[in-house]
């Protein structure tokens, strides 16, 4: 039987291996997932809430096991495998219980003395979730929550980069939800085009933009709506008038969280130039007090990346640039003394708009840092991408920020200290980054048919 082997990027060690699902198991899959979610449909929401409720209690209860394998499979530091369980993970699917009740209640839109129009949120049928590595847990709640509570079954489709994980998160639905309600698949290749091309009813995807345009094309052809939170490359944009000491951490966690492998990430940093060589010269001296080593180490801030595939990525993208005339002020290399697939955490400056490394989404610990001289200025140029995920704005003026948001073509922007990433919040992006939305009463909607009855009196 065919397998999908999992590393420990830390130590290059084999953690084990799960079976690859074949197409005949696949053709099952879909089945028994029909009429599971025909099932569950005509449970009221009611009795749906209390099952899921179980559910986060169980995923509470296993919270340590789960942050455990996820350090162990993606190099995460292990505080901030806690944080992909605890704060994006088992909170979101909370809220989405707590207020599953108000995003999917009727609605009255008009009464007269003739007639009332209602408008019902009714589930699709079954869902193909795709979920990526880089937060293994959260993704799977993001992909899997609104859609169960909404009445719709899921066959989620895992990342190879993580099966150990996802084959336990796996395990841990299915022990609290009704059969086949929830079904995993691992597959690579060919084998996930025949699984979108099943007789499914609704395509949700978070992953590359290569893989999403395909699956676009994929569902126009079936006819049915996708999902899609795609690759980014989110501005910063730090102005003359920002308390930089104050900002200083979260520019550094923008960038560099989970080792610089978040999808909204912080991938390009401007500086107004009167403060460029301060904000440079102060982000330099906080990253070389950070410390790179064992995601278990107490004190880790940046474990390895996922992979040494990944590290090789990210090491090219850099040396590119090099080459183009960028400029190190820190990292730029491997760091072999502590394993093969770890990177320093790395500034750029000398970076130009035509070099790669601005343009294209760079999934590591890398932020290329350029000057600006005015406000329209730093907006054309955090504009200049095809991306439109995430972008950050810091600056002490209020109007200034409003008026700097309005005008980036972003799904999210965050000012100062303040992110976006919450369970109310509608989650997705412009352009290439994504259609429709995870999150909030935003996210029920999207996974949901629309349906008005004219009701006469």
């Amino acid at each position: 039987m065919a397998t999908i082997k999992s590393f420990n990027p830390a130590t290059g060690s084999l953690l084990g291996e799960v079976e690859l699902t074949t197409r005949p198991q696949i053709d099952e899959m879909v089945i028994r997932g029909h009429a599971a979610q025909k099932l569950w449909a005509a449970r009221p929401l009611g009795e749906r809430r209390e099952i899921m409720q179980k559910l986060a209690d169980h995923l509470t209860a296993q919270r340590r096991e789960i942050a455990e394998i996820v350090s162990k499979e993606i190099g995460m530091p292990l505080d901030q495998s806690y944080g992909d369980v605890d704060d994006t993970g088992i909170s979101f699917l909370q809220w989405y219980i707590d207020h599953a009740e108000e995003a999917l209640a009727p609605q009255i839109i008009h009464e007269d003395d003739d007639v009332i129009h209602t408008v019902y949120r009714e589930p699709r049928g079954l869902a193909c979730s795709i979920v990526p590595w880089n937060f293994p847990f959260s993704s799977v709640i993001w992909q899997c929550g609104q859609n169960l509570l909404s009445g719709n079954a899921v066959i989620l489709k895992h990342s190879s980069e993580n099966p150990l994980s996802s084959q336990l998160i796996a395990k841990l639905f299915q022990d609290v939800l009704p059969q086949d309600l929830y079904q995993a698949v691992f597959v690579k290749g060919a084998d996930a085009d025949y699984l979108t091309a099943q007789d499914i009813n609704i395509i949700c995807f978070t992953g590359s933009t290569k893989v999403g345009r395909g699956l676009y094309e994929a569902a126009a052809k079936k006819f049915i709506p996708v999902l899609l939170e795609m690759g980014g490359s989110a501005p910063g944009i730090v102005f003359a008038d920002a308390d930089i000491d104050v900002v200083l951490d979260s520019i550094y966690f923008n960038r560099f969280f989970n080792c610089g492998q978040v999808c909204d990430g912080q991938k390009r940093l401007l500086v107004e130039s009167s403060v460029f060589n301060e904000v440079v010269e102060k982000l330099k001296a906080l990253i070389e007090d950070k410390k790179v080593g064992d995601p278990f180490e107490e004190g880790v801030d940046m474990g390895p990346l996922s992979s040494i595939g990944q590290k090789k990525e990210v090491e090219d993208q850099v040396e590119r640039s090099i080459a183009a005339g960028a400029f190190v002020v820190c990292g730029g290399k491997s760091l072999p003394e502590l394993g093969d697939a770890y990177y320093a955490p790395t500034l750029l400056t000398n970076v130009t708009p035509d070099m790669a490394i601005w343009s294209e989404e760079v999934f590591g610990p890398v932020l290329p840092i350029m000057p600006f001289h005015t406000e329209e200025e730093a907006v054309r140029l955090a504009n200049d991408t095809e991306y439109g995920l995430g972008a950050y704005v810091y600056t002490s003026d209020r109007a200034r920020y409003e008026r700097v948001a309005s005008r980036l073509e972003s799904g999210m922007v965050g000012h100062n200290n303040q992110y976006y990433l919450k369970p109310w919040n509608p989650f997705g992006g412009y352009k290439l980054s994504g259609i429709a939305r995870h999150q909030g009463i935003y996210g029920f909607h999207d996974v949901t048919e629309l349906k008005i009855v004219a009701t006469e009196k």
